[in-house]
């Protein structure tokens, strides 16, 4: 696995988390929210990098 999935991943695990703690996520919409939270994740971190180097 690449360095930056598993940065994606574990940022993506700390959110989807908190959402948990504060009622945000039930068990029968985690999937979804994972996928979708791991997706925006690394959309910004890849948009951020493109931008740098323009």
């Amino acid at each position: 696995m690449r360095a930056l999935d598993e940065h994606v991943l574990k940022v993506t695990k700390e959110i989807v988390a908190k959402f948990i703690e504060v009622g945000r996520v039930s068990p029968a919409s985690f999937d979804e929210t994972f996928k979708n939270v791991y997706r925006s994740v690394k959309e910004a971190i890849l948009d951020h990098n493109v931008e740098e180097e323009e």
